[in-house]
């Protein structure tokens, strides 16, 4: 699946006005995490406890979906799929190497 938001338009539109604050990504990924396979990109926008520009939002989903924590279903719903026990499982058993 694939966010309409490439890797160049992503650096193009990281203008100061939409870098988006640590505290801004903490907020998206608890938001995501509480509502996962409920909501669409926009609808999850709307679910914010706190309002952030949706320039700024949209830098944070494609980061997320390029840090491998988030997904798209085929309906545009978000998914959260990061699962730091299961990673440490595998590395435990040696299939996984995270240097």
């Amino acid at each position: 699946m694939a966010i309409s938001i490439n890797e160049k338009a992503l650096e193009h539109s990281t203008r100061l006005e939409f870098n988006p604050t640590l505290e801004s990504i903490l907020m998206v990924e608890r938001t995501i995490k509480k509502y996962s396979a409920e909501y669409t990109i926009y609808q999850l926008w709307k679910k914010l406890p706190r309002k952030i520009t949706y320039q700024a939002y949209k830098i944070i989903i494609a980061y997320l979906i390029n840090s491998n924590k988030i997904t798209m279903d085929r309906r545009k719903v978000l998914v959260w799929i990061w699962n730091p026990d299961m990673i440490k499982r595998l590395e435990k058993q040696g299939l996984i190497i995270n240097d």
